[in-house]
């Protein structure tokens, strides 16, 4: 029998499953505090993918508010573990943040990544999307 993928959105009622998170899901350990505080922030959404009650594959997004414009999407971060990649998990979970985004009237969706990490940006050209050239700045706080 195949294993069997769900998602669901992270809330208050769902956060239990975050007790068993495969390796490499997410950057770094979670922490409780900073976990609370993301679920009652608004604008935010986490999706996770759940295979047998172990959570297998992540998205964030956050809605990008503007004065002057439509609001966009920015997805903050995206992991799948190594034994699920590559068999539609990331692209799952990045089309239901589309799907977020334009329920929100939301204009754009947009992700960084490394010019390096070839299998994100296949999957993010593979959706339509196109590299552009910027430079980012970054500020150590």
């Amino acid at each position: 029998m195949p294993e069997v993928i769900t998602t669901c959105r992270l809330t208050r009622d769902t956060v239990g499953l975050l007790e068993n998170i495969a390796e490499e899901v997410f950057d770094q350990e979670l922490n409780a505090q900073r976990l609370a505080t993301y679920l009652k922030s608004s604008g935010h959404l986490m999706i996770i993918a759940v295979c047998e009650k172990q959570v297998i594959g992540q998205i964030a997004a956050y809605v990008h508010s503007h004065p002057d414009r439509a609001s966009d999407v920015y997805i903050d971060n995206l992991g799948v573990a190594p034994p699920f990649q590559r068999r539609g998990v990331a692209r799952r979970l990045l089309d239901e943040v589309l799907a977020w985004g334009k329920t929100l009237d939301c204009d754009q969706a947009w992700i960084v990544t490394d010019t390096g990490n070839n299998a994100a940006r296949a999957l993010y050209e593979g959706r339509g999307a196109a590299a552009e050239p910027i430079v980012m700045f970054s500020y150590k706080l």
